[in-house]
């Protein structure tokens, strides 16, 4: 009786550690690791800010084919967030600069972004893992900033 009994609890253990290994990729699905970088676009070949980095090459890159006119982008701020599904997080990128992303699930996100306290553009977007999503505004000087957005 005693096998039979032991038997039966290593049963009970495998079928619960298998359903917890099945549902794992679901429950990570419900979350998403984003990071947020805040980008200057601009002509001039050095950022008049010592503390703006050079983006990234990936990211230059991407910008680049875009249809966008300007020659150099420098990085201001770099953030991560995490946001479950159905869930909203907001975050402050600069003194200027907001970003309030909504998780609607299967890789699609609300995103919306603020300068100087007002709404400037709201975006729906699928983001897939090696994807961007970008947006942005004006600034002064025929230059523009840009929000960039990427799963981690």
């Amino acid at each position: 009786m005693n096998a039979s009994i032991a038997h039966l609890t290593c049963f009970r253990w495998v079928t619960a550690l298998l359903l917890l290994l099945l549902a794992a990729p679901s429950l990570r699905a419900a979350e998403m690791k984003l990071e947020a970088q805040l980008i200057w676009g601009t002509n001039d070949e050095k950022s008049p800010n010592p503390r703006h980095k050079e983006v990234d090459p990936v990211i230059e890159k991407k910008l680049r084919h875009l249809p966008f006119r300007w020659k150099n982008y420098f990085e201001v701020t770099r953030k991560t967030l995490h946001v479950d599904r159905d869930a909203s997080e907001k975050i402050t990128l600069s003194k200027e600069c907001d970003l309030e992303v909504k998780n609607l699930g299967d890789n699609l996100l609300e995103v919306s972004l603020y300068g100087k306290g007002k709404l400037v553009s709201r975006i729906k977007q699928k983001l897939p893992e090696g994807e961007l999503l970008v947006t942005g505004g004006n600034a002064e000087n025929l230059t523009a900033w840009f929000v960039v957005l990427r799963q981690m």
